[in-house]
């Protein structure tokens, strides 16, 4: 396996936005910048990375160009892992399969939050006589101002609705694992619910909800085969956010637990990719939503 460790010096850049990637990196030690725009006159940081954490990786589930710039913050060690050598990393360290999906899901979380706080802001400035002179108001507008400014040129829709494809076409013939077959009206789970599993919806379809049967009930998303939901159970200790229902009687679906995650992959490893290919691509359609939210608020409110 061609894994290499490396060491990095306060602000060494370790990746560059929008180059071409064939591996990715895990934290061994120390922290490291996210940056867009890096090298500019005002870049703009993202996040910063700490220890045990990895990066890089959307460029290899999805193949799309590096979307941020990574800087060391003081001495860095990291391990890159090549794509090639995903799968040889995964079977020596099974206990990362998990790792690496909370932490493409806890960075949806993240993102999903601020998107959900871009949307009460831009309530709020609707709402307001003049959002711009409302000093309550004006250090929440600049922030979404400059994450806008230093990601605009990131604005792209999601290449498809499927994310898949037909790279995993043959999983709709699949009957392996814990898989059942549901009539029209099988509830999955509900909204507030406990429960560490994730589905992948073979045939049918089924249909989220919000508030689900009460009167201000709302359908967020329906869903067909092939599809990935209840990931979020899976990954966090967090309740269900939505409630999940069958809406075919064709409705095949196969339940995943933690602890099927290393079986999983050492017997049809395909799933796993199309889990992370899955959380890759909630990652740019949610993060493609919220620069949506922040470009109306800078377009409508910074004048």
């Amino acid at each position: 396996m061609g894994l290499a460790e490396k060491t990095f010096s306060q602000g060494e850049v370790i990746i560059k936005e929008g180059d071409i990637g064939n591996s990715f990196f895990r934290i061994l030690e120390g922290k490291a910048g996210v940056y867009a725009d890096y090298g500019k006159d005002d870049p703009f940081r993202i996040a910063v990375l700490e220890t045990g954490e990895y990066f890089g990786e959307m460029a290899i589930i999805e193949t799309y160009p590096r979307s941020a710039t990574i800087v060391a913050i003081g001495n860095v060690r990291v391990v890159e892992i090549p794509e090639n050598d995903m799968n040889s990393y995964f079977e020596e360290n099974p206990d990362q399969i998990l790792e690496l999906m909370k932490h493409l899901g806890k960075r949806v979380q993240a993102m999903t939050n601020d998107y959900n706080d871009a949307q009460a802001l831009l309530k709020q400035l609707r709402e307001s006589d003049d959002g711009k002179k409302n000093k309550s108001l004006f250090s929440k507008i600049k922030k979404h101002i400059d994450m806008y400014q230093n990601n605009k040129n990131k604005m792209t829709e999601p290449a498809v609705i499927d994310p898949f494809g037909d790279a995993f076409a043959s999983l709709k013939g699949d009957d392996s694992g814990n898989t059942e077959t549901f009539t029209k009206g099988k509830i999955f789970y509900k909204e507030g619910d406990v429960s560490r599993c994730l589905y992948l919806l073979k045939s049918g379809k089924v249909s989220v909800y919000k508030n689900f049967r009460n009167k201000d009930e709302a359908k967020t998303a329906e869903l067909e085969a092939l599809s990935v939901f209840g990931e979020m159970g899976l990954i966090s200790d967090g309740t269900r956010a939505e409630t999940v229902v069958s809406e075919s009687d064709d409705t095949k679906v196969e339940y995943i637990y933690v602890e099927d995650l290393e079986p999983l992959f050492n017997s049809n490893p395909v799933k796993i990719a199309m889990i992370l290919r899955h959380l890759s691509f909630c990652l740019r359609s949610i993060t493609n939503d919220f620069l949506k939210v922040c470009k109306e608020i800078t377009e409508t409110y910074n004048k």
